[in-house]
């Protein structure tokens, strides 16, 4: 039997407590990806025993294998389809997603939550960027939601040591040595490594950038390796 030690017990009620203090009367709105971080705050939601719905922002790009994790195991989770395909993004855009200027992040994952307390699984400990993160903030645009990032001080051995005791499953991809689960392509992941698993989406994202006239080719976007700063105005919440 696996045995949490003092600090990560004290962690867990810390967890709990603030799930428990910032309850809205109409319940939290719980952004769901299916990660590692947001399989731990959905227990300990549920373990808080607070009134809660749980949202999933499907975005077209998602691993196969984790939509049919969430559809297997999570069936409580509201998924939400895209209103816009990531191809019919670029089409509209006129230009691929990059680092610079990752549209899709915006319009695909960060809906919903309007005038509503939102959890999420955010930590300090996944980038430089998130460092800056407060506990309980509210949206930069617009306001409209305020958000609580439950296990913002957790580690991921932390995070991987709660889900081994609590026998949570999780997505196949960890196994396959995938440290982080997105959207396949992002420009922030190894692209070159999602389409040697994916083939079927390299040639989807071929055919979209086959229709913007020769201005932004595959070739082009995927070498795309530079260094660049994120954008600091967007609020990218998910893995």
């Amino acid at each position: 039997m696996i045995q949490t030690s003092l600090l990560m017990d004290h962690k867990i009620e810390q967890a709990l407590d603030r799930i428990k203090a910032f309850e809205p009367p109409e319940g939290y709105y719980v952004a769901f990806s299916g990660g590692k971080d947001s399989i731990v705050v959905k227990d300990l939601v549920i373990k808080a025993g607070v009134r809660a719905d749980f949202h999933m922002n499907m975005t077209s790009v998602d691993p196969p294998e984790l939509v049919r994790y969430v559809k297997k195991v999570h069936p409580d989770v509201i998924r939400h389809k895209p209103v816009m395909s990531m191809w019919k993004l670029i089409e509209k855009h006129k230009k691929p997603p990059t680092r610079i200027w990752r549209f899709c992040c915006e319009e695909l994952k960060e809906g919903g939550g309007e005038n509503r307390f939102v959890i999420t699984g955010v930590r300090w400990a996944e980038s430089n960027k998130r460092r800056s993160r407060k506990m309980v903030e509210s949206c930069t645009k617009g306001r409209t939601k305020r958000y609580l990032h439950a296990i913002i001080d957790w580690s991921d051995q932390e995070v991987w040591e709660y889900i081994d005791t609590n026998h949570l499953p999780y997505c196949s991809l960890y196994d396959e040595g995938f440290k982080r689960i997105g959207c396949i392509g992002c420009p922030m992941h190894d692209r070159r490594k999602d389409f040697l698993r994916w083939p079927r989406h390299e040639m989807l994202y071929r055919r979209a950038m086959e229709k913007l006239n020769g201005t932004y080719t595959f070739d082009w976007w995927i070498c795309d390796r530079r260094k660049t700063p994120e954008n600091e105005a967007q609020c990218v919440l998910f893995e």
